[in-house]
């Protein structure tokens, strides 16, 4: 009977163990589980995938979202050797160092070493549960093994190199790398690996800002720890002990901050936004920002937009040099988007167009004269007239008369239907476009005026630009002006010098200052790249001194020479391009008219200053009738009633001789064959 005994006693034990396993098991299995998604930062990267701007979450931590790849893999040998040999051999728990910490508090009186796994420290991290109890504990241990059967080993390492604690409000070891060392992770030296390991075992007095010593102690436990496991050599164990730690901690990167503000109102839910930016151009951007800030009046602001005119991508984007101030500057605005007048500017959209409609070319000669519009006068910039001039001439110039000639042939609503093809969005102020659209009458934002130059650029073909990042290759848009035309205007443009241009190259570029000095612009462009460049007050007031030519166009030329050291070529000609002197031109071509040209005479035909006509004159018997001429070119002829009554005078205060009573018709010729005509009645 022994032997049926002893066997029945052992299937008892055997099954009150399996019973207890049982009871064990649907224990864990029954573990109510925390959130394992938690909030984290949102994240900006730009084209390269590099870091541009990194937000707290909702209790104002740096939380960063952190996989396993992300992580230098010496940090995590390390981090392994240092916390929990045994990681990925142990369930949850490991019952080893529990017997070694246990055995240890016991001949010490004290605990002298923990026993906690890195799936226990997850477990208290995902709860904030305490250690100082012992239902804590048990707790942690629960949790830790109910992760284990439903997370990978890499899932829960992701889990606490996300929430690990390193001081103040950093958590995750990306949020902590960037803050001490200014990098990602990814690669780390010894020493700075270690102090990662260091830092959430007593995160707040070791923190190196407040207590260097603390943290490099910390630091030197985790490398002995790690030489004597064979992670790091004797060597580099050297090394790492005598660098320096970091007393200061660093701030997250935050550039661009308008467009991100506007990338994150656009996408509320994601938390990582890829840009178009080139993060190391926007920065170097920024900075320029500030320092040509620093040297304008308090209330002036800055803004810079810098794009690929070949893809349509947004490569830099300054709204202001002060995003965080609130009172003079007004840094919060994003002057890239504000509708502000654009001066000069239009002007190359104005020519590219008169040039397909026929009404002009190049070497076209142009009147710059007074001229009135009923009660619209237009006046040059400097008031000065500089009388015949070629087309071309009078865009380098900037001149307005020409310009408002030729729109007075285009139309303002045709200009503005132009404008609107070339994915510009104009504001006008109530009523229908005038002529001073052309000279900066409407509302146009630095982004539009960047995407109307970049049209041109792509041979008149519109781009819509955009932060997102884009087929390299480019998307194709409707034609706003031909190919020719666009080509015209950009070689009229470029043969400017900008001032202080130092690339090779040629830059095709326009200034413009709105009325009052309100706003001072630049727009150019290269084979590739389009830059613009704002400066005024957000709140519209004038800017004494303030001109495109002197303020905005050196700033561009810098934006350039950031952007890279040599600029791209600008196109050739298109094969349909009509290149000639302006002798070689049509006859219609070589002097601009203007529509009405077939009835109206020419601008310097002969006028007849006296006697006007219809008036009613008193002359004695025998005193001759005398005429007064402008205009015109001698030698003049002189005929009353049809008959010749001076023929080959260069005066233009010509006597004709006695007249007849009653209604006279006076007429004179010139000598290109132009006449006038006055019908006067003598008494």
């Amino acid at each position: 009977m022994r032997p049926v005994a002893y066997i029945f006693g052992l299937l008892c034990v055997v099954a009150v163990v399996a019973l207890a396993w049982m009871r064990f098991d649907r224990w864990v299995d029954m573990t109510d589980l925390p959130p394992l998604v938690a909030e984290t930062s949102v994240e900006m990267r730009d084209r390269s995938d590099g870091l541009l701007r990194v937000y707290t979450v909702d209790d104002g931590r740096w939380r960063l979202a952190t996989r396993v790849a992300q992580v230098d893999p010496l940090y995590l040998d390390m981090l392994i050797a240092f916390e929990d040999k045994r990681f990925f051999s142990h369930s949850g728990v490991d019952p080893w160092a529990m017997g070694r910490a246990a055995g240890q508090a016991m001949w010490h009186g004290r605990i002298v070493s923990g026993a906690s796994t890195l799936t226990m420290q997850v477990a208290r991290l995902l709860e904030d549960s305490g250690t100082g109890s012992w239902a804590g504990k048990l707790r942690q241990i629960r949790l830790a093994l109910a992760l284990e059967r439903q997370l990978s080993k890499r899932e829960i390492l992701g889990l606490y190199l996300t929430h690990a604690p390193f001081g103040g409000n950093l958590e995750g070891v990306r949020a902590a790398s960037l803050a001490w060392f200014g990098k990602e992770p990814r690669r780390l030296t010894p020493d700075e690996a270690a102090l990662l390991v260091a830092l959430p075992q007593s995160p707040e007095t070791r923190r190196p800002d407040r207590d260097w010593r603390a943290a490099r102690a910390g630091r030197g436990r985790v490398l002995v720890r790690a030489h004597d496991a064979g992670v790091i050599g004797q060597e580099a164990f050297e090394t790492a002990q005598a660098a320096p730690v970091p007393r200061l901690r660093r701030s997250f990167p935050a550039l661009a901050p308008h467009m991100t503000d506007r990338a994150r109102a656009g996408s509320p839910l994601s938390i990582r936004h890829d840009l178009s930016l080139d993060g190391p151009l926007q920065g170097a951007l920024e900075d320029l920002t500030a320092a040509r800030l620093s040297k304008l009046p308090r209330q002036v602001s800055v803004a810079i937009m810098v794009a690929d005119h070949r893809s349509g991508e947004i490569l830099a984007s300054v709204g202001s040099a002060s995003y965080g101030e609130t009172s003079s500057r007004q840094g919060f605005v994003d002057m890239t988007r504000a509708a502000r007048s654009p001066g000069s500017t239009l002007k190359p959209l104005v020519y590219a167009m008169a040039f397909d409609l026929g009404l002009a070319h190049p070497e076209t000669v142009i009147e710059d004269r007074p001229v009135a519009f009923g009660s619209y006068a237009p006046q040059n910039f400097d008031g000065r007239f500089r009388g015949e001039i070629r087309v071309s001439e009078a865009l380098r110039l900037s001149l307005n008369i020409p310009v408002i000639l030729l729109m007075n042939e285009i139309g303002p609503a045709r200009f503005m239907g132009g404008l609107k093809r070339a994915g510009v969005d104009p504001a006008l102020s109530g009523g229908k476009p005038g002529l001073a659209v052309a000279l900066g009458g409407v509302g146009v934002s630095l982004h539009d005026l960047v995407q109307l130059f970049a049209g041109l650029a792509r041979g008149g073909e519109a781009v819509d630009l955009t932060w997102k990042p884009q087929d390299s290759a480019g998307v194709e848009g409707q034609a706003f002006v031909s190919r020719a035309a666009a080509w015209h205007v950009g070689h009229i443009l470029s043969q400017l010098t900008p001032p202080g241009a130092k690339a090779k190259g040629r830059l095709a570029f326009k200034t413009g200052t709105s009325y009052g000095h309100r706003d001072a612009w630049a727009v150019g462009y290269d084979g590739r790249h389009v830059a613009g460049v704002w400066i005024g007050r957000p709140d519209g007031t004038p800017v004494p001194g303030a001109f495109g030519g002197d303020l905005a166009a050196p700033l561009l030329v810098e934006v350039f020479q950031r952007l890279k050291p040599e600029l791209d070529p600008l196109p050739p000609p298109p094969p349909e391009t009509l290149i000639l002197s302006g002798s070689e031109l049509p006859v219609p071509l070589r002097r601009f008219r203007g529509r009405q040209a077939v009835f109206s005479p020419d601008a310097d035909a002969p006028v007849l200053a006296f006697p006007p006509d219809g008036v009613r004159l008193r002359l004695e018997v025998g005193t001759p009738l005398v005429v007064k001429l402008r205009e015109g070119v001698p030698p003049f002829a002189v005929l009353a009633d049809g008959s010749p009554r001076v023929t080959g005078e260069y005066r233009r205060e010509i006597a004709v001789g006695p007249v007849g009573k009653g209604f006279v018709t006076l007429s004179v010729i010139d000598a290109r064959g132009r006449s006038t005509r006055a019908v006067v009645e003598v008494d």
